[in-house]
């Protein structure tokens, strides 16, 4: 229980609590859904083909390499610890914690796996998955906050209510929440490694919004480090963002509304400063990039 102390409220603190409002499901005596069995020590199994993912699971991801070498454990160990599962009524079972065993104990060939039977509600369901992966560190950053985010839903929690429930600081829920702030595209790139979640703070601190899609393109383009995203962020904040044009001591003709429309769309697409010189029928078209890497990027985008 020692390593566990720093989440304040584990796993096992959920089971016990639900122990105290339902009892095990089923007890000695009680009649055992249909694929389940009980051994001699009291033990239930069930087959890893009637086990189907909780509806409320926050891990999206589940790397193949790592689920073999779990594999290779459980052909040689079996599943040490049984998996937590839930009677879906349709002669199935939803796997409320443990899923990832679950699947290693499927490729391993196992025909049946020790199992802890519960009810839970659909709260319970999420937080008792949350907690679970995230003692194991299973989850990414985007999966995390919008596990936090779901829950909060689910059980019109405050962030601070949150924080409680998984024995974190409200500071760690509500920056994993920003994250969720973030277009779709830099969330994948976050959930997906490209970019860690210091580059993502980098990125929130951006204000204005082309200038946030140029910086995205940088880090993933030219490798930026943390520290690079996050003095860039400050640049573009101070006034001399990626997407301000010099002041000129004349003032410029009025800007066709049109050029500028197609500038911002080529921003978008290729994450750097596009400018465009001269009219709609005859001009330049000027792309801007920072590295060997950044060029590629832009190549393949392009060539695509």
């Amino acid at each position: 229980m020692n390593k566990k102390a720093g989440l304040g409220r584990g796993l096992d603190a959920l089971m016990s609590e639900n122990e105290a409002e339902e009892p095990a499901l089923p007890l000695s005596g009680m009649k055992l859904p249909a694929g389940i069995e009980m051994d001699d020590n009291g033990t239930l199994w069930v087959a890893p083909a009637l086990l189907k993912p909780n509806p409320h699971q926050p891990r999206q991801e589940f790397p193949e390499a790592a689920l073999q070498e779990l594999a290779d454990s459980i052909r040689e160990h079996g599943v040490v610890q049984p998996v937590l599962i839930e009677d879906a009524g349709d002669g199935f079972f939803y796997i409320i914690a443990g899923e990832r065993r679950t699947r290693a104990a499927r490729i391993a060939g196992l025909s049946k796996i020790p199992i802890q039977l519960r009810h839970y509600n659909e709260e319970k369901k999420l937080e008792v998955a949350l907690i679970e992966n995230i003692q194991r560190s299973d989850l990414n950053p985007v999966e995390e906050a919008s596990a936090y985010y779901k829950l909060m839903e689910l059980g019109g929690l405050s962030q601070d209510d949150v924080a409680k429930r998984v024995g974190k600081n409200r500071s760690t829920v509500a920056n994993a929440l920003r994250l969720l702030k973030l277009p779709e595209d830099m969330q994948t790139a976050l959930a997906n490694g490209e970019i860690t979640a210091g580059h993502a703070r980098a990125l929130l601190s951006v204000e204005k919004q082309a200038d946030q899609r140029v910086l995205f393109g940088r880090i993933v383009g030219s490798g930026l480090s943390v520290r690079e995203a996050e003095q860039l962020a400050g640049e573009y904040n101070s006034g001399n963002g990626a997407t301000e044009k010099k002041v000129q001591k004349s003032v410029p003709p009025p800007r066709d509304p049109d050029m500028a429309a197609i500038e911002q769309k080529f921003l978008e697409i290729f994450g750097t400063r596009v400018s465009l010189k001269g009219s709609l029928d005859r001009g330049t078209l000027q792309i801007d990039y920072f590295s060997r890497e950044d060029l590629d990027r832009l190549y393949n985008i392009i060539v695509k």
